[in-house]
């Protein structure tokens, strides 16, 4: 998503940051408070906690829950969307543009799994003006007919998160987010540490204007976040915050899809008070 300088914070990042501060300044297990302190911050952040969910209803943008199932072996990672593991796995829709309405609305769906090492994502798109030319890691892959995966691993800082874009020629890149007033910081060598399988080349030029339908899957090792972020271990009833996008900024038809819907002003990907919900079951 081309837009990374974070806009003005509305009223619920407002809210959300200020939780987040209460919770490193009141930190029990390095703090000893009293029980008047203790008793002013538990009032305190019950009372943001619960103006947060009150605007969120008022705003009437509820986000989607995906429930993600464990594998049960390692599988090949070769972009193919019907192998047996993934057929049995509840697919979400990408289905909320943004933005401009475009020409045309590709059809675009998603599944994840995980084990005890790994997350597994992989997107399914039937498209049409599909171009990719972005051959260099960490480029702007954006531009291309591409989808992406933005997510908070740490359910105790769901601000934080890691944005991974990927092209349909599986060219990936990898930011991670750890304060929304900074800015993304780019994920250099570790990269490579996901496994990426895509059906169409490379590159894909002229751009292919008829119907087709393109699938991208990956494998993220859990142990490569941990370079960058403290991580919620996926297992039963654990959550993680996160959204799955489409994009296709730089062809004949330009186009920006969610899976959460985004209802703020200034929509835009880089947003975490509109992810959705990860369910680990």
């Amino acid at each position: 998503m081309p837009e990374r300088k974070n806009s003005a914070l509305d009223k619920k990042e407002t809210i959300l940051l200020r939780i987040a501060a209460f919770k490193i300044c009141f930190n029990y297990n390095s703090i000893k408070l009293s029980k008047a302190a203790t008793s002013t911050f538990i009032i305190l952040f019950v009372g943001f906690n619960t103006i947060a969910q009150v605007q969120s209803r008022d705003s009437g943008t509820f986000s989607p829950v995906y429930e993600i199932v464990r594998l049960k072996h390692v599988i090949n990672i070769d972009g193919n969307w019907d192998k047996p593991e993934w057929k049995k796995v509840k697919s979400i829709e990408i289905k909320n543009f943004i933005r401009t309405e475009p020409k045309f609305r590709p059809m675009v769906q998603a599944k994840m799994m995980y084990d005890s090492e790994n997350v597994y994502v992989i997107f399914r798109v039937q498209d049409r003006n599909v171009r990719s030319i972005t051959t260099e890691i960490n480029g702007p892959v954006w531009k291309d007919s591409a989808i992406e995966f933005f997510f908070s691993p740490d359910s105790e800082f769901p601000l934080n998160f890691f944005n991974l874009e990927v092209n349909c020629g599986g060219t990936p890149l990898l930011e991670y987010n750890p304060n929304p007033r900074i800015g993304p910081k780019p994920v250099p060598e570790d990269i490579k540490k996901i496994e990426i399988g895509h059906s169409l080349p490379t590159i894909v030029d002229p751009e292919i204007s008829g119907p087709l339908t393109w699938t991208v899957e990956y494998r993220i090792p859990l142990d490569m976040l941990e370079n960058y972020s403290k991580i919620s271990r996926p297992e039963k009833g654990v959550i993680w915050k996160a959204n799955f996008y489409k994009i296709a900024e730089i062809t004949s038809n330009p186009h920006y899809a969610s899976w959460s819907p985004i209802t703020h002003p200034k929509p835009q990907f880089h947003l975490p008070q509109y992810f959705g919900t990860l369910k680990f079951l």
